[in-house]
């Protein structure tokens, strides 16, 4: 067939298996020097030429996607790889962060800082191994503990974690629910219905993509980080009694149980799940020495994300300690209350901010444990249902608190304690199947990490031992 100048064609092989059509009488730039004339050696400069066409086509085809998001420079490349930690980080700020840490800043000061802060620090090293284990394997946690754990024990561990994902669900929805009545003076159970509707929108975003979704919860966070900046500047900190919290203690039994509500509050199993599933299909690596290095960024992404997570709980804390602890306001103990004292002693302008960053929270975390709830069915028992479907479901149980009028803040802190339950249940098979060489090649945990992860496991068992029995028998 004859090319658009009407010059026959002659196929040239490629040498790799591919064929370059080239007009024939025509000569091909080749290397300088090589003949262009007739003859066995203009042939030879062509079919070279066609060889260095061909092979750069096909490196282009076979480039992976972590080649091609570097390729786009220092700043743009980087950022284009970061994302997943900042999903996982809204769940760290949820509403029931809020309950907890203005609680325990109203009631004990400073005295529960160091709780923060190693909550954060845990959440840091169990987040980077969920990431770790979605870039080595190919798959999320679910479905490792599907297929190399007893049929049994992976059932109980969907059960649990659904039943987590609806406590998940309560603090998230009444939050938002709450925002709304603060700022606009919705009631709670209409609230808690147009929450429902906002959620679905971000939630719609995930089906367009993933970068989309990621981005509107970054957005997200970031109002939450504004607002609690804006409140921290106008109330203040005091660094000595924040440098004093660090050394830890509790202040009864009392301190122990916000403390475990905290953990609860920072330390997500949902995310612990979903975190591995953002991570496993998100950047193609051809092999592990691509995967060491989008290791590197996974680590970049955890320590800003969870870093950023950490600074918004330290603040929360820190304007409760410094507002309500300093002034005898210790009685602080609800979010309405924690809203109306900052209007009260600082302004307007704080408890709006107050409120802006409540509602965000809300609405972001409660998108990230529909999509986390999503992961876990599917990973665990193969099963899946419409995104809308899981959120009516979940959200069932906060409707009907907001319905029924309970205590909101009250709902939120014990919710907090009901997921502190749930950690060990994503942790001991996160460290389980992450110190298997036949499991996780190359990316197999160190010693040190192992036994670092399995201290932060039962220091939270503890909690809860001490927990059961302070509420049962204490």
């Amino acid at each position: 067939m004859a090319p658009p100048g009407g010059e026959p064609a002659v196929a040239v092989p490629a040498g790799n298996a591919q064929a370059v059509a080239l007009p024939a009488g025509r000569p091909v730039p080749g290397p300088a020097g090589s003949p262009a004339g007739p003859g066995p050696d203009r042939l030879a400069a062509d079919r070279l030429a066609a060889d260095r066409l061909a092979a750069d086509q096909l490196a282009a085809d076979q480039r992976s996607a972590l080649a091609v998001l570097r390729s786009r420079g220092r700043l743009r490349g980087v950022v284009a790889l970061l994302g997943p930690a900042f999903v996982a980080a809204i769940a760290y700020v949820d509403p029931g962060n809020f309950a907890t840490n203005f609680s325990a800043g109203a009631k004990f000061g400073y005295a529960l800082v160091w709780v923060i802060v190693a909550a954060n620090l845990m959440a840091m090293l169990v987040q980077y191994l969920s990431a770790k284990t979605g870039v080595a394997t190919g798959r999320d946690l679910p479905e490792l503990c599907r297929e190399y754990l007893p049929r049994p024990v992976a059932r109980g561990l969907w059960v649990q974690a659904e039943l987590i994902a609806m406590a998940t669900d309560l603090a998230e929805f009444v939050g938002a629910a709450i925002g709304l009545n603060l700022l606009f003076h919705v009631p709670l159970f209409p609230a808690g219905l147009l929450t429902a509707a906002v959620a679905f929108g971000i939630l719609a975003l995930e089906q367009r993509g993933y970068r989309r979704f990621e981005l509107a919860i970054c957005g997200l966070l970031g109002v939450v980080l504004l607002g609690f900046a804006y409140d921290l500047i106008a109330v203040g900190a005091d660094p000595g009694g924040l440098a004093a919290g660090l050394v830890p203690r509790f202040s009864g039994e009392d301190s122990v149980l916000l403390a475990a509500g905290i953990i609860g509050a920072t330390v997500m199993p949902h995310v612990v799940y979903l975190h591995s599933a953002l991570t496993k299909s998100r950047v193609y690596c051809r092999d592990d020495a691509e995967r060491h290095e989008l290791l590197r960024f996974q680590r970049l992404d955890v320590l800003i994300g969870l870093g950023v997570a950490g600074l918004i709980n330290l603040s929360m804390l820190a304007i409760a300690a410094s507002l309500f602890n300093r002034t005898g306001h210790s009685d602080v103990d609800s979010i309405d209350a924690a809203h109306a004292g900052l209007g009260q002693l600082v302004g307007g302008g704080a408890a709006l901010a107050f409120a802006i960053a409540l509602l965000a929270s809300g609405l972001s975390s409660s998108s990230v444990g529909t999509y986390a709830g999503q992961v876990v069915m599917q990973g665990f028992i193969r099963r899946r249902i419409p995104l809308f479907v899981r959120r009516g479901l979940t959200m069932l149980p906060a409707l009907v608190v907001l319905g029924l009028g309970l205590p909101a803040t009250d709902s939120l802190v014990l919710s907090q304690v009901v997921l502190s339950f749930g950690i060990p249940f994503a942790l001991v098979p996160l460290v389980l199947l992450t110190r298997r060489r036949d499991i996780m090649g190359s990316f197999v945990n160190r010693p040190i990490t192992t036994a670092a992860t399995s201290c932060i496991a039962a220091i939270i068992i503890v909690l809860n031992v001490f927990l059961l029995y302070s509420t049962f028998l204490g």
